[in-house]
């Protein structure tokens, strides 16, 4: 089960993940693989295409976007032009401005209650969100 899932199943009521796009200009393909898991989202099926983007993360180009979007079920033709809607870019632009003014260089990037998560893995997650816990005068551990 991936980290994210089980951070959300061992701690339902307390957390909220929040995703925030910041396409890196050394990943040819970043920026339309952001615009087109947030016209999924339209559809709400933006973390079915996030998850198929980084399984596929070696090999994208703008077919295997496509070729994704039709696993999906939408149609082609709609898809890109939801793609290309300008609300999206102008969302992703924001996403990255945060980012930048937030420090980040690179992706993946966590954050709980605005401090930056080090140790990833679900042990790191956990001890950190019940740190968070303890301070907000919460119950840790779910």
């Amino acid at each position: 089960m991936p980290v994210l899932e089980q951070v959300l199943e061992n701690n339902p009521e307390d957390v909220k993940i929040v995703f925030k796009n910041f396409p890196l200009r050394s990943h040819k393909f970043a920026m339309k693989a952001a615009m087109a898991a947030l016209a999924a989202r339209s559809e709400g099926k933006f973390w079915e295409f996030h998850d198929q983007l980084f399984e596929n993360y070696n090999n994208l180009n703008d077919q295997k976007i496509l070729d994704i979007a039709a696993g999906l079920g939408f149609d082609p033709v709609e898809f890109e032009k939801k793609m290309n809607d300008p609300k999206i870019a102008a969302m992703i632009r924001q996403d990255i401005q945060d980012g930048a003014g937030a420090g980040i260089r690179g992706t993946p990037t966590v954050f709980i209650n605005g401090k930056r998560l080090k140790n990833r893995s679900p042990q790191g997650f956990q001890t950190e969100i019940d740190k968070e816990l303890q301070r907000l005068g919460k119950k840790a551990g779910g």
